[in-house]
């Protein structure tokens, strides 16, 4: 299989427009191909164009490319990369698809229809380029039979999943007479260059991640009317609660479109004549009211669910499924959700909703007790691994934890006694086995029902996963919100695992005895963890805290033990590859900015948005914006004030950013640093990294800088009194702005005089201060932990 450089995508709708703009991502460049149009548009009949000018012929490709820029949320990393993007038609530029090493059809879901597409496409493939078909669940091997013999050992599925740059999972699905080193070769390119958790299923109905996924959502359905249960009741429980995404059932339902969801059901009930769950399989009458009534979820603005305006904004209504009107959703009060909201841990969460007796835990548990149950039965019919039906069950659908890792969490055994007890029959496998999952060796094992054994889980070469390094005797030194561990080769990893990773006492105290044991034991330190969020920053309730009591001594001592915490990672004796990814704020963006490099992972969020809280960044980011913009300005014989405006502006703005590439051109990421698309691979990718600028390491000193001056932060200051005016900043904001413009420009000096690292510390920790002593300070933080978004006072 050739580098793959140039792909060629088949059908420029939402799928194919969507996984276009995600090959762009990683660099590829992209012929989009689809229809030619029948007719003229209005806008081309005004233009005067005929059908035979390419703006008419590529007017669909040309829309799904526009659609695909105005998507929410953002198909593309960074706009400009659309054009990576060739917009082309099926009716001329077919001999094109020569160029391409992949081609990947991306049509409507019909068999007949992708057929045609892929016969017709045949004569214009190159001898080793690959062609995949995105169905979700048609028949592969039927796909193939309608190919030439030579190519058919180089056709496969790879079925993405919407949207394709959020949603990791591709399903990988080959047919008996595909190559194996071809699929493999795709197997890693889309995880290192997609990012993808890749899964490869048998070619069955719906495959995996739909098979079980819509069993989940029509069995919940199902139990919702059986219990006589809310629309809104079923999704507070069927969501975070029991380990699955804040979608919960019929919020999901509305993004996938009802109209799809009756489809695919449809399907199924045709194609699995001998499943025991065939008849759940059969489109409920109350969603085909919805049907019948044109409501197909999103895409027709009211499904389960419809927002509505009103004088105090816009507000949700659940449709209710018994008298059919929509009325305004009231948040569930049962005893189940209230005992699991306080737990961190997925597992732990599922348990308290189980243990409970209310008709939200009797829910809950009618529903995994049916779907794991179902799954159990689907081994080995649609995977030979339950580890695969786990993973597309978290990469596909958003599960924290699979089924199988369900039963983990539950006991086998605690699962199977209480299935008993109503009466319903316990799946034969589950009696031969203790455990879904085991670490032996050092390494994490599955069972395997048809063997009645363990095999090894395997993970793609290079993948470090610390969770099986701490149950292998691999932790060095622990504290409840972080851990020391060794990854291997003289390298250290300080993981982050408290509650929103979050940086405190626990983390400041650690890093000292981690950069200790790598300088002296070691070669290298990654700072990283594998939670579902890098770090959302300082500890803000410990600092409420500290504000309330008016302990200020002891805040400056927090904030100075910050302060040491990030300069001692920059002048580190070793190298210190910081590897962020998903929210990586406050202080976490200050730990990657103070590390030797950074190896983000592509969907990394991260800004410095202290200015939310009323505070300023006090953990060196304020200063450590400073010193890039005054050195990157000196190194180019620049004028140092557009440097230092960025700066103002990310951290007067409390920019985040949309993705990693985003980070570049805001100053938190430097020319050195990396972006990796592999989440799973992210840290093996870090660990190498430090490998490799360990034998070149040279230990950062702290700097000194000509200082912007008094002048340029006056400017700045002018300019947010312009804002304030214009009702754009409120006083207060104008107030923080104000300190972060002094400490950016060096204080009261004039502009060329000496100041040192330190100093611009001692200025950002004085600012900081000066806030904990303010009301508006307290209120908005409390206005924060409470809500979890941002107070305007």
């Amino acid at each position: 299989m050739p580098t793959i450089r140039r792909v060629g995508v088949l059908g420029a709708g939402v799928m194919g427009a969507a996984i276009a703009a995600h090959l762009a991502n990683a660099g590829c460049e992209v012929l989009l191909l689809d229809r030619v149009p029948d007719t003229l548009g209005d806008e081309e009949t005004a233009r005067g164009l005929s059908l035979d000018n390419p703006a008419a012929r590529n007017r669909f490709t040309t829309l799904g490319i526009e659609h695909a820029l105005k998507a929410k949320p953002a198909a593309f990393f960074l706009p400009g990369y659309v054009d990576r993007i060739t917009p082309g038609n099926f009716a001329d530029d077919l001999p094109r698809l020569k160029e391409c090493d992949w081609v990947l059809e991306a049509v409507v879901e019909h068999p007949g229809i992708k057929a045609q597409l892929l016969q017709s496409v045949a004569p214009h493939l190159r001898a080793d380029a690959v062609l995949t078909t995105n169905t979700s669940g048609l028949s592969v091997s039927r796909l193939a039979e309608t190919l030439p013999a030579d190519l058919r050992p180089r056709f496969f599925a790879t079925h993405f999943f919407n949207p394709p740059r959020y949603l990791r999972l591709v399903e990988l699905v080959p047919h008996p007479a595909t190559d194996p080193v071809r699929l493999a070769a795709m197997s890693d390119f889309l995880r290192r260059r997609l990012g993808k958790g890749v899964v490869t299923c048998k070619d069955t109905p719906n495959f995996i991640g739909n098979r079980i996924g819509l069993f989940s959502l029509l069995n919940a359905m199902h139990h919702m009317q059986e219990l006589g249960l809310t629309i809104a009741e079923v999704d507070a429980v069927g969501g975070p609660a029991t380990a699955r995404p804040k979608s919960a059932v019929f919020r999901t339902a509305d993004l996938v479109g009802l109209d799809t969801l009756a489809f695919v059901a449809q399907h199924s009930y045709e194609l699995l004549p001998h499943d025991e769950a065939r008849e759940l399989y059969r489109v409920p009458a109350f969603l085909q009211t919805l049907l019948d009534a044109g409501r197909l979820g999103d895409k027709s603005g009211a499904g389960f669910y419809r927002k509505e305006q009103s004088a105090d904004g816009k507000r949700i209504f659940a449709w209710d499924w018994r008298t059919g009107e929509y009325q305004p959703t009231v948040k569930p009060a049962f005893p189940c959700l209230a005992a699991a909201k306080q737990i961190p841990d997925a597992a732990g969460r599922l348990r308290a909703v189980l243990a409970g007796d209310d008709p939200g835990a009797r829910f809950a548990w009618l529903t995994l007790r049916d779907t794991l149950i179902y799954a159990v039965n689907r081994v080995p019919e649609i995977s030979s691994e339950i580890a695969g039906i786990d993973r597309a069950m978290r990469w596909g659908f958003g599960w924290e934890l699979g089924p199988f890792e369900m039963l983990d969490a539950i006991g086998i055994d605690t699962f199977a006694a209480r299935v008993e007890q109503d009466g319903v029959a316990v799946p034969a496998a589950l009696r031969d086995m203790s455990t879904c999952y085991r670490v032996a060796g050092g390494s994490e094992e599955q069972f395997n029902p048809k063997e009645r054994g363990y095999q090894p889980v395997l993970d793609a070469p290079g993948v470090i996963r610390l969770e099986i390094i701490r149950k292998s005797g691999g932790v060095v030194a622990s504290k409840p919100a972080c851990s020391l561990l060794d990854i291997g080769d003289g390298v250290f990893a300080l993981e982050f695992h408290g509650k929103l990773n979050t940086i405190g006492a626990d983390v400041l105290q650690m890093l000292p005895e981690a950069l200790a044991r790598a300088e002296n034991e070691g070669v290298a330190l990654v700072v990283g963890s594998q939670g579902a969020q890098f770090s959302a920053g300082a500890d803000l309730m410990m600092l409420a805290f500290a504000m309330q009591m008016k302990q200020f001594a002891e805040i400056e001592k927090m904030v100075r033990a910050f302060q040491n915490a990030t300069l001692a990672l920059k002048c580190a004796q070793v190298p210190v590859v910081a590897a962020p990814y998903g929210l990586t704020l406050g202080g976490g963006c200050e730990f990657t900015m103070h590390a030797t490099a950074a190896l983000a992972h592509a969907e990394t969020y991260m800004g410095l948005v202290e200015i939310g809280a009323g505070l300023l960044p006090a953990g060196g980011g304020t200063k450590e914006l400073a010193l890039r913009a005054v050195q990157t300005a000196s190194a180019a014989g620049a004028d140092v004030g557009p440097f230092i405006l960025r700066a103002f502006r990310t951290i007067g703005l409390a920019r985040v950013s949309t993705c990693a590439d985003e980070l570049f051109a805001m100053g938190l990421l430097r020319d050195g640093d990396r972006v990796c698309m592999d989440l799973d691979g992210q840290l093996g990718a870090a660990k190498s990294f430090a490998l490799a600028l360990a034998p070149t390491h040279r230990p950062a000193r702290p700097a000194t800088i000509a200082a912007p001056g008094r002048s340029l932060a006056a400017s700045l200051k002018s300019s947010l009194w312009n804002l304030e005016q214009g009702g754009q900043v409120t006083a207060y904001e104008r107030q923080i702005a104000g300190k972060v413009a002094d400490i950016l420009c060096g204080g009261d000096v004039p502009a060329g005089t000496p100041v040192s690292e330190q100093y611009l510390l001692d200025l950002e920790r004085e600012g900081f201060l000066s806030l904990c002593g303010e009301a508006k300070t307290l209120e908005r933080i409390g206005h924060l932990l409470k809500t979890g978004k941002p107070l305007r006072n």
